[in-house]
């Protein structure tokens, strides 16, 4: 009976803190912890009901008591910077905090680039570590963390770490080399609280309150607080189960001894699949014999094998010397003593790919280190595959619900904390790689953080600088449209709201690298925009040169310029690269550019007899930008052609929504309809059937056009339609009407696991094959909502955005219409500011129903001559505007 009673009490007691007659303070309140200056600061926590206790602070001595509820709190005076003090409180039990420091705290937040800490970094900045000797720079890095129910008081773990060249390590770069800087300039303790989570959106950063005006979120908001909602995601949709039997493994290919029979050569770096392993996702090895001199014997060395996607195991001498389970960190791994040999050594790397293309990231390093010797080990290998993965279908698991990536959830639990706890001097963010792939939401995303978070602490003018997206991804040299470009957009025009700074970064990314090593010249930036904005240092220079005006004159184009400092420079003496001009049509070409006086550009180009636009670095990766100030900082990329996007309006503002969907004879759309859209900077939705031949045997193809931007539509696994008069060509095993519900339904779900591995995403849309949407006397699209954000019917009408049905999308189908009918139907849907929906069979051929190559080719250069007036995306974004439209109204 002992025992039992016993169990209950401290079972009551770990579910109900509060219960303990002890005075309790939150994460925040800890030994090292750093306070605002010149603020009021708050100390607060829980102790018994009605509790008293003293706080004794500066030989001063401070008295509360606790309310009904057990929360005590207490304003100390605003302090000026020093330290270290000593926080003692008394009441039942008694708590000294110790080591605490008043100076300037820095709030940061984002996503992985924020995150990534300084043990990333460290042989590109050995010096910045070895000499860490801060003391008085502190830092609380908050781990991931998710709440779906609302806003939580504190946090579950963390301390206060300062730096030195041990704990720097797992400091965030960034914020460690902002820190340092200002630290070194002003002298005051600087305290960095860094709330970051990678690959998550902006949406789960931002507060249910500060989504007031976004009634889609605060739905989606409200049923996440569903816990029945939420666990329906383990049961109601398909994963894939991997099963892995990998012969290298069985055989031990990783064994000094063993002799390798039948394997390839191949090349590090490089992709297999651009190496004869055509469509291979599964388990190769690789293995590369080396000769090292006496020297090397028994000594500890270090193994780097730049970055390899996904996993990895690497080997050396048949010992296990490190591993890395997904793509993005560098690989450096630690060959302990008695490992190496004088002469012959063998190296070998197990690599695991399941989407995409598996193998090493080239421009990246791969060399083994002894000492001060390096040995490269780029070149040729061996290699053999050890396993292929088969996809099992299965009906289990989680599938497309992440928690830290569902609206306020990281808010919730990483940002109301310390909003509850401490004051702040400013914050910081860098962000934005997750929501690109949906840019236009960023234009009011992002004011709403920013009026969210100072709503939250109570200051309607706190400092807030943020990082704009750095170049990445492969380089176009045609002028053209960019998603990275839009977002960086989104993120120079709220510079409007008063006291903001933006750290542009175009000239520090890699192309092959969505995480950039180069973090110190980030933060060093920051820095500056700190000094000048929340330390009041106006002399100081912060920003790249900015645009004023933008004047036409004659066949010329007289851009002007802030923030120049003494002058416009370019970097590297070179003409000023990646501006382009444009007519009245918008079709960009290259541009010359040339500096007049101190702030002035002249952008011209013979070509264009009557420029009106100007574009700059408007694309994901414009590399070796050389457009400076005197002081070293680059410009921001901009346009000059606005499109006064107003999400908050049907189609963004524009007179009518065109939405470009092909089916069918998809080998001959790859061929002949992607290369014009491609070229035209159009974005369409390609709806594909599992298992035709021009899905299986064009994977790389469908991959790369997913990468451009194109939607990838889920067409059912084998395109069946009700069978009957008239449809000759429906065959038995494809009829409906020999289908069920369960079949259907499995079939569209698998489809959905196949497209998911060619683009990695879990949104899409689905098409309705021949129409047919019911088997026997039930639509089977109901029991597929959750799995879709809109589906596509074959019926020609054309609707006003409040009259869509999501689920029963209408759209016109071509069939040998010239340009000129197609483009009466933009017209009409103009009048009407409709939706435009058409679907495209075969294009130049591959089907009955066909549009001839050049007539679909002028077609799509009305609607981009025209793209000003007209809203032109993927059935996925056309469809996601119009729930947000709605759910706003």
């Amino acid at each position: 009976m002992f025992k039992k009673l016993t169990q209950l009490v401290f079972f009551i007691l770990c579910i109900h803190p509060l219960l303990f007659t002890q005075i309790r303070l939150p994460r925040l309140i800890s030994d090292g912890a750093v306070f605002q200056r010149e603020k009021e600061m708050k100390i607060w926590g829980w102790a018994d009901t009605k509790e008293k206790l003293n706080l004794s602070f500066k030989d001063k001595i401070y008295k509360t008591r606790a309310d009904e509820s057990g929360n005590w709190e207490i304003m100390l005076p605003a302090q000026k910077a020093g330290g270290p003090y000593t926080l003692y409180f008394k009441g039942k039990n008694e708590i000294t905090v110790k080591d605490i420091y008043i100076g300037d705290v820095w709030f940061c937040s984002g996503q992985s680039n924020m995150v990534i800490n300084m043990e990333r970094v460290k042989e590109k900045y050995p010096d910045d570590i070895a000499k860490a000797n801060y003391p008085e720079i502190r830092n609380f890095f908050i781990p991931t963390l998710t709440e779906l129910n609302g806003p939580k008081a504190d946090l579950p773990s963390g301390n206060w770490k300062s730096a030195n060249p041990a704990d720097v390590l797992q400091m965030g770069a960034v914020s460690y080399f902002f820190a340092r800087d200002l630290f070194e300039k002003y002298h005051v303790p600087i305290g960095i609280i860094n709330a970051s989570v990678g690959g998550t959106p902006i949406e789960s950063w931002i507060s249910e309150t500060g989504f007031k005006d976004f009634k889609d979120v605060l739905k989606t908001i409200e049923k996440n607080k569903d816990s029945s909602y939420i666990n329906s995601f383990k049961t109601i949709r398909p994963n894939v189960e991997v099963k892995m039997n990998d012969v290298g493994q069985i055989e031990h290919w990783e064994d000094f001894n063993y002799q390798p029979k039948n394997w390839r050569r191949m090349n590090i770096p490089g992709y297999w699949e651009d190496q004869g392993l055509k469509d291979l996702h599964g388990v190769v090895w690789y293995r590369k014999e080396i000769e090292l001199p006496a020297f090397a014997e028994n000594l500890a060395a270090k193994l780097f094998m730049g970055r390899i996607i996904d996993a990895d195991v690497a080997f050396v001498n048949g010992v296990r010397v490190g591993n890395i389970t997904y793509q993005y960190p560098p690989r450096r791994y630690n060959i302990p003593t008695n490992v190496l040999r004088s002469g012959k050594n063998i190296i070998t790397m197990r690599v695991t790919n399941t989407a995409g293309k598996g193998g090493f990231v080239t421009d990246k390093p791969y060399f083994l280190e002894i000492g001060n010797q390096k040995f490269d080990l780029k070149g040729d290998w061996l290699g053999r595959v050890g396993e292929v993965f088969q996809a099992d279908i299965r009906t289990s698991g989680n599938f497309g619900f992440s928690k830290q990536n569902q609206p306020s959830a990281l808010f919730n639990a990483m940002v109301a904390p310390i909003v509850n706890q401490t004051t702040i001097k400013g914050m910081i963010w860098y962000q934005g790689e997750s929501n690109a792939g949906d840019p236009y939401s960023y234009y009011s995303y992002l004011p709403a953080l920013i009026q969210d978070w100072r709503h939250q602490w109570k200051e309607n003018e706190l400092p807030f600088l943020y990082v704009q997206l750095p170049n990445f991804q492969d380089i176009n040299y045609t002028p053209g449209e960019s998603q990275w470009a839009t977002l960086r957009d989104a993120q120079l025009k709220a510079l409007s709201i008063p006291n903001t700074a933006m750290t542009v970064a175009i000239d520090l990314g890699e192309w092959n690298d969505i995480h950039p090593l180069g973090k110190k010249a980030i933060g060093n930036r920051l820095a500056l925009a700190a000094k000048h904005l929340a330390y009041g240092d106006k002399e100081i220079i912060y920003s790249g040169p900015t645009l004023k005006s933008s004047e036409v004159e004659n066949d010329k184009i007289i851009l002007s310029f802030e923030n120049v400092g003494n002058g416009i420079i370019s970097k590297d003496g070179e003409p000023l690269r990646w501006f382009a001009v444009a007519g009245d049509n918008k079709k960009f070409v290259w541009a010359n550019v040339k500096i007049q006086g101190k702030d002035k550009l002249v952008v011209s180009e013979e070509s264009v007899l009557h420029p009106k636009y100007v574009r700059y670095a408007w694309m994901d990766n414009p590399e070796n930008v050389n457009f400076y100030n005197s002081t070293g900082l680059p410009a921001s990329p901009f346009k000059t052609d606005e499109e006064n996007i107003d999400p908050s309006k049907a189609w963004l503002g524009k007179k009518a929504a065109i939405v470009l969907t092909y089916d069918d004879a998809i080998d001959q759309h790859l061929d002949n309809a992607l290369p014009i859209l491609n070229a035209l900077n159009l974005k369409a939705t390609f709806y594909m059937t599992a298992f035709s031949e021009a899905s299986k045997n064009r994977i790389n193809e469908w991959r790369q056009a997913a990468e451009q931007g194109h939607e990838l539509g889920n067409h059912t696994l084998y395109h069946p339609c009700i069978g009957g008069p008239g449809r000759s060509w429906v065959s038995k095993e494809r009829d409906m009407n020999n289908y069920t519900i369960e079949r259907m339904i499995n079939e569209v779900r698998m489809t959905n696991v196949f497209l998911e591995a060619l683009d990695g995403k879990k949104k899409r849309t689905f098409a309705f094959t021949c129409g047919d949407m019911k088997i026997g006397n039930s639509n089977f699209i109901d029991s597929l909502k959750n799995d879709f954000v809109a589906a596509r019917a074959v019926r020609n009408e054309m609707h006003t955005l409040n009259k869509i049905d999501l689920y029963n999308v209408d759209c016109y189908l071509v069939n040998h219409h010239t340009a000129d009918q197609m483009i009466e139907w933009v017209k009409e849907a103009e009048v009407k500011n409709a939706l435009l929906v058409i679907l495209f069979h075969g294009v130049g051929g591959g089907n009955s129903l066909n549009v001839e190559a050049l007539e679909h080719k002028k077609f799509l250069e009305y609607l981009k001559a025209n793209e000003s007036d007209l809203m032109i995306a993927p059935m996925i974004e056309v469809a996601e505007h119009i729930n947000h439209f709605k759910a706003n109204k």
